[in-house]
């Protein structure tokens, strides 16, 4: 049903009453004209199409109501029953398509705004064109500040290992044109120079005959995520009284001492330290005693060594040193005296003044072996017979030494 309005006062009341599709304006009416016209008629229905009908010599105000808010504009000599019906279908038909374009937009808006991940969008040359709150909280940059500038300034990108500038990834997504993934370790530098771990995907964007029209990017904190996988990583190598590497990070720092001698021609020593009568300590003075105990112990071992060396607990009161390198037998000797006379020194704890001996096994590459276990092994035997010779002493491994069972069960 159609409806006709002599004047812009009768058009605004009718309007007022609902049910109006679209809109045929006439910028001409005795009570109104031009943009005037219009932008009253705009602010009464906002959501309804309108059409301006104009005649020649009233092109350039039919053009500024379409710059004001106007679906089209007719010339009014144009108009007959079936082109203006035939408009008039087009233009609900371009409503209906703007209405949905705008619901889908606005979903994605609310969408983006409220997911916890960061997204940015660049265009082809690499210039923000969108940032969601999530990324402007992490970058440290507002939407109006980012939007223009190049990536590179908003979204600082540092390789966690290095510490140098890591590659653009929107640059690496657009030539390969397809999804990538920021390199492990990749940390976010914000403007105040504080910082985050993060990971994230990154995709080119499309238009739709298929051209590259830029990228967006995806990504988020992962800064607790690595802190716990880092501790859980530090847990599984060390131990949990001392902090020092265990059974496992110490055989394989060992290895690693046992591969660097060998290529550079060079003598090692591992020291077999194991706590004499400590069971006494634990059943007079108590486990919680005991444990201080086996800390300071700890303390003093990483005192006394090279920052080279490597000091571990293999549990008990069993510790082990691993000397990177020696000159000769006189020379892991000394280091043993040093040891012996740190680690002997009385302990005060609490009201106890604990005192304590140390028995000492120890081996030499190569001549007492040639990897880790065999040298852990012959250490240990040598400790053994350290203990049967008095304790509080060291004693040098020697191939007529049988390793006790305890020794093999140990390792």
């Amino acid at each position: 049903m159609m409806v006709w309005e002599r004047s812009l006062s009768a058009g605004i009341a009718r309007l007022g009453k609902g049910g109006i599709d679209a809109i045929l304006l006439d910028l001409y009416l005795p009570d109104g004209e031009g943009t005037v016209c219009f932008d009253e008629v705009l602010l009464a229905a906002r959501s309804i199409p309108i059409v301006v009908l104009t005649d020649r010599d009233q092109e350039e105000i039919a053009r500024q109501a379409v710059e004001r808010g106007a679906k089209d504009r007719m010339l009014k000599k144009h108009i007959d029953r079936y082109s203006f019906g035939l408009v008039l279908r087009q233009i609900l038909a371009r409503a209906a398509s703007e209405d949905a374009l705008y619901a889908e937009r606005e979903r994605a808006r609310v969408t983006l705004n409220s997911i916890g991940d960061a997204v940015i969008s660049t265009d082809q040359s690499g210039r923000v064109t969108y940032i969601n709150p999530a990324a402007e909280k992490m970058t440290g940059w507002s939407r109006h500040e980012a939007r223009g500038r190049t990536l590179t300034e908003v979204f600082h990108l540092l390789d966690g290992d290095t510490r140098e500038p890591a590659p653009n990834p929107m640059e690496l997504a657009v030539q390969k044109n397809q999804i990538v993934g920021l390199p492990h370790h990749a940390v976010l530098l914000r403007p105040d120079g504080s910082e985050s771990a993060i990971e994230d995907s990154i995709a080119a964007i499309h238009d739709k005959d298929g051209q590259i029209t830029g990228a967006v990017m995806v990504f988020r904190d992962v800064s607790e995520a690595r802190a716990i996988e880092l501790r859980l990583s530090h847990l599984a190598q060390h131990d949990g009284l001392t902090d020092l590497p265990n059974r496992t990070l110490l055989t394989d720092r060992l290895s690693h001492s046992v591969a660097l001698a060998q290529r550079h021609k060079r003598q090692l020593a591992v020291l077999f330290i194991d706590l004499d009568r400590f069971k006494q300590i634990n059943d007079s003075l108590g486990h919680a005693v005991g444990d201080k105990v086996l800390r300071a112990v700890a303390k003093r071992l990483m005192a006394v060594v090279r920052g080279s060396d490597t000091v571990g607990r293999l549990g008990g009161d069993e510790f082990v040193v691993v000397l990177s390198e020696v000159e000769n037998a006189q020379n892991a000797a000394r280091h043993a005296e040093r040891i012996h006379a740190a680690v002997t020194e009385s302990i005060a704890i609490a009201e106890h003044d604990v005192q304590i001996t140390i028995s000492i096994g120890v081996s030499i590459f190569p001549d007492d072996g040639e990897d880790a276990d065999t040298l852990i092994t012959c250490a240990d035997a040598a400790m053994y017979h350290a203990k049967e010779n008095g304790r509080n002493t060291y004693q040098f491994f020697t191939p007529g030494m049988k390793t006790p069972h305890g020794a093999l069960q140990r390792l």
